[in-house]
């Protein structure tokens, strides 16, 4: 299950820096074009990724502990905000796409470590 939270806490952390930056007009305008806003979704993209980020420091808590899971979560929040840079520079009309998938995976796999935990295993 070690294993299942370490993907759980990037992915998580990926799609929430994701949901994040399309908040952001700019952003946004750089994956939808010009003149495209977040507009109503705005508040929306700003809880979701607020969540998942909260969703990934959970993970890494409970993977690591209290004491290290800090800092394994610092490390990872690192790594997902290169790599929303990375695919806002090179595959901007890719990123809301990875940003769908990065957050269906993270759900799934908060619900597969659910059912792990609910299971006693």
């Amino acid at each position: 299950m070690g294993a299942l939270l370490l993907a759980l806490v990037f992915v998580a952390s990926l799609a929430g820096f994701c949901a994040l930056s399309l908040a952001m007009d700019r952003h946004s305008e750089d994956v939808f074009g010009r003149g495209s806003t977040p507009g109503p979704w705005r508040r929306w993209l700003q809880l979701g990724g607020t969540a998942l980020l909260c969703l990934s420091l959970g993970a890494s808590l409970q993977a690591a502990g209290s004491a290290i899971g800090w800092v394994l979560w610092l490390g990872v929040l690192t790594a997902a905000a290169l790599a929303t840079v990375g695919l806002l520079g090179c595959a901007p009309r890719r990123f809301h796409w990875i940003a769908i998938a990065a957050a269906v995976a993270a759900l799934l796999g908060l619900l597969v470590c659910l059912r792990i935990a609910a299971s006693g295993a």
